[in-house]
């Protein structure tokens, strides 16, 4: 009997080299798995299922992680302001967890003696991978024939034509990987440090151009409510946010970043949701937590994106810092009043009864009501003073 692997499949490159490879050369019995992370129609679906069973594997699966990728995980980078190098919502890297924990699962489900991946030798992704297939299943071998082989898209493309495989070259040009919280867009213009990638890259064409209005409705801390809709599950909150806004161009940005294996890399991303969730629910907190909430929440959230970032998602420390987040959103309500523009947005105000701007102690800049001058003149003394006391002791 031949031995059977399980293929993280894309349907992109480097997995369809990877299935072909797998059955043909390996002689291993292939068994593909698409995990769906809030990226994919049900017509995009089928095709990447065709195309796995047209590359001659035995059997083909679709999992479907959005909600448990959005209930563990992105509610936290919202919860968190989370931006890598203040610009990166985490799209991909956060996804891989829950993709490569699905893989796991099925793996020990079906008896795999491998399990495969796609992931060259040069990014974060085998990283990510490897560690979670070496916490939850230890025992299955990982094969990574991208890796190994060291080889280039057009080895890969000469393999999969000698193979007679047939396929649209012209879209291999750019990696995609679409999920629920962004599209990342990787291709011959992130390889260099200068140079942008072209508007056609991106998924979603600039087709609006129109200024709009935008009001963004919070429940402790979640997304409750786009444009006066409410909605019950913050997953199709952010599905509708980014139908809206991703015409605009908005959310597309180059990221440049440290890859966990020590080399800088530069990465395209198209993520108007998550831009726009992540700015309206950060204008919010600022009316509603206290400074020191605000401070240490910036402080370990910080620290989050970039343990995430790094594959270490299943350490438990990662729990502690979830509860922590959450319980800062209990008075994270209210609405955030924007406008959109191409391929830029405004926030214009908020709305919340949790708002610590209250008029009831004073207008900033203009009147005090909780306090007067001579309060004013005492405290202003008494936090002087050890500044005043070292400078009069060491005034020489």
């Amino acid at each position: 009997m031949k031995k059977k692997v399980l293929l993280a499949f894309s349907g992109g490159l480097d997995t369809s080299y990877c299935a072909r490879y797998l059955s043909t050369v390996k002689n291993l019995e292939v068994h593909s798995i698409i995990i769906d992370s809030g990226g994919f129609s049900g017509e995009e679906l089928s095709d990447i299922k065709k195309r796995a069973q047209g590359l001659g594997v035995t059997k083909h699966y679709s999992i479907d992680v959005t909600r448990d990728y959005y209930k563990n995980c992105i509610r936290f980078l919202i919860y968190g302001n989370v931006l890598r190098n203040n610009t990166y919502p985490l799209s991909v890297s956060a996804e891989r967890i829950f993709q490569a924990k699905a893989v796991a699962r099925q793996a020990k489900k079906i008896g795999a003696d491998y399990v495969a991946h796609g992931s060259t030798g040069a990014g974060n992704d085998q990283i990510r991978f490897d560690m979670i297939f070496n916490i939850l299943i230890p025992q299955i071998e990982v094969l990574t024939p991208i890796r190994d082989q060291q080889l280039s898209r057009e080895e890969e493309i000469n393999f999969l034509r000698e193979q007679g495989i047939q396929m649209d070259w012209e879209k291999m040009q750019y990696s995609i990987n679409k999920g629920l919280w962004g599209t990342s867009v990787g291709g011959k213009e992130t390889l260099t440090s200068d140079t942008p990638l072209p508007d056609d890259a991106y998924p979603t064409p600039v087709s609006k151009i129109e200024p709009a209005e935008l009001e963004i409705e919070f429940q402790a801390g979640q997304v409750s409510g786009i444009n006066g809709k409410k909605f019950e599950d913050p997953v199709e909150a952010i599905k509708s946010l980014n139908e809206l806004a991703a015409p605009y161009g908005i959310g597309r940005d180059i990221h440049v970043g440290d890859t966990i294996i020590g080399i800088k890399g530069r990465v395209g991303f198209e993520a108007a949701a998550a831009i726009l969730l992540i700015k309206a629910h950060h204008a919010l907190e600022k009316h509603t937590l206290t400074k020191w909430q605000i401070y240490w929440k910036d402080q370990i959230s910080v620290w989050y994106g970039m343990h995430l970032h790094e594959g270490q998602y299943l350490d438990p420390v990662m729990r502690n810092i979830e509860n922590f987040l959450e319980n800062t959103q209990i008075t994270v309500n209210g609405t955030v009043f924007l406008k959109l523009f191409e391929r830029r947005f405004e926030i214009q105000g908020i709305n919340s009864s949790n708002d610590l701007m209250s008029d009831k102690f004073g207008a900033y800049g203009e009147m005090n009501l909780a306090w007067d001058g001579n309060d004013a003149r005492g405290f202003a003394k008494i936090a002087a003073n050890q500044s005043w006391i070292y400078r009069t002791i060491n005034q020489e």
